[in-house]
């Protein structure tokens, strides 16, 4: 391409074609999906596996072989029986046995962890996905709560007009109807405003406009009765998270750089052949070589072993801090998840039912003249805050299962989801010895 418009990555920023066109719900696995198929930061992850792949076919070739030439100008302008001299050669350097295999075991590895680091990309994406996914969530379910409380205002309101046209209550009853209308109102302004940030905040993750229309959430959002065994959780993400696989594959490339430098204490060599009319002898003319170099330099090459073997160290010490903190991330969120599940059946089995039953009875006490207006509209609003924290607590219990999913490496609340005894062994990375 001729400029940055005609790329593949401009044509994806205004691609028109839309996953969800026709759909009335947005379903959290296929915005996951696309998610994944068409942001830039996977593309960018991809690109640099594919990058590092392409180095171990440069790490086992040999060097060029080197042409060589020589001529002597005046023998070609000398008497007849003077014959004209030149030199034609070749030569190829060869390494010592085994370094070519060395630098693309360390070049191989290297492309290993890359595509580990790709599938931590994947897993950071399918995180911002659901969490913007179940911000929107709640961002609709407190918009229909306002709009229902609203109009159960509205309807007080109207009794305690009828009730003040009656002469049984004062105007300030009305009155203060209108100030709780007018809050409602000024909190839809809000929770409208939210709407807009959810929506862009998903259409971003998407690579297109921030205003791209969205289906709506789900009404509903189930929550998970049981988990798996959090320290079955734990040894699966040690053995699963692309994050540790990666660093264990840094630790075997640089296994293979101690490897490459203890080689460096042999020589590597350079075979040629030339053929040479400088000399005038037919039988010495074609003519084949050897070079190699002398590693007398022993302290250098010795100081370049240990500089890897202490590489090997740090890539293993790298490797054993990231596993403590994995192993410390899955049991807080494992922590946050089961806190938000009990605080739904707190929720379910008796905030809102009292809740509820204290407005039925501020309502029928008003009605009947035994129960002032402000008690009503301090009901009204409590219900109102709690059903708000009952949808809060099911996102946040749908938010902290998708940080303990990033953690494990995978999905804990699909059908895929780890079972109590881990699927496979931790990676150990190679040790230095």
């Amino acid at each position: 391409p001729t400029s940055f418009a005609e790329t593949p990555e401009r044509a994806l920023a205004n691609d028109t074609d839309d996953p969800f066109a026709g759909l009335d719900e947005l379903p959290l696995d296929e915005l996951v999906a696309a998610v994944k198929a068409r942001n830039p930061s996977l593309q960018g992850a991809l690109a640099a596996w594919n990058a590092a792949a392409n180095k171990y076919p440069q790490a086992i070739a040999l060097d060029d072989p080197m042409f060589q030439s020589m001529y002597a100008p005046k023998s070609w302008n000398a008497a007849s029986n003077v014959q004209g001299s030149y030199y034609l050669g070749v030569a190829q350097k060869i390494p010592w046995s085994g370094k070519r295999e060395l630098r693309g075991n360390q070049a191989n590895w290297e492309a290993v962890a890359a595509s580990y680091d790709t599938g931590e990309v994947q897993l950071r994406l399918t995180e911002a996905a659901r969490m913007a996914y179940f911000d929107f969530y709640l961002n609709q379910r407190e918009r229909e709560l306002n709009a229902s409380s609203r109009e159960a205002l509205r309807r007080f309101r109207d009794v305690a007009r009828s009730k003040y046209e009656a002469n049984q209550v004062s105007q300030q009853d009305v009155l203060q109807a209108d100030v709780e209308l007018a809050q409602f109102e000024q909190r839809q302004i809000e929770l409208n405003q939210e709407q807009i940030v959810a929506v862009a905040r998903i259409n971003t993750l998407l690579h297109r406009r921030p205003d791209h229309p969205l289906p709506a959430p789900p009404r509903k959002l189930s929550v998970v009765e049981e988990l798996p065994p959090v320290t079955g959780l734990r040894e699966w993400a040690v053995g699963n998270r692309p994050e540790l696989q990666a660093l264990a594959a840094r630790v075997q490339s640089e296994q293979s750089a101690v490897a490459l430098a203890c080689k460096e204490f042999y020589p590597d060599f350079e075979v040629m052949a030339r053929y040479d009319r400088f000399w005038t002898d037919h039988e010495q003319q074609p003519q084949i070589g050897l070079n190699m170099n002398v590693p007398l330099n022993q302290s250098k090459r010795h100081a370049a072993v240990q500089e890897a073997l202490w590489r090997v160290h740090k890539m293993q010490a790298e490797y054993d801090q990231a596993a403590d903190t994995i192993r410390g991330e899955v049991q807080s969120a494992y922590a946050r998840v089961q806190g938000s599940r009990r605080k739904i059946e707190v929720f379910e089995s008796k905030i809102l039912p009292a809740a509820q039953d204290n407005l039925r009875a501020a309502q029928s006490g008003y009605e009947a003249g035994t129960v002032d207006f402000l008690r009503l509209i301090e009901a009204q609003r409590q219900l109102l805050d709690l059903r708000e924290k009952y949808q809060l607590a099911i996102a946040d219990f749908h938010r902290r299962a998708a940080e303990l999913s990033r953690a494990v490496g995978q999905d804990v609340l699909g059908p895929d989801r780890p079972a109590s005894v881990p699927a496979a062994e931790p990676p150990e990375p190679a040790r230095a010895e």
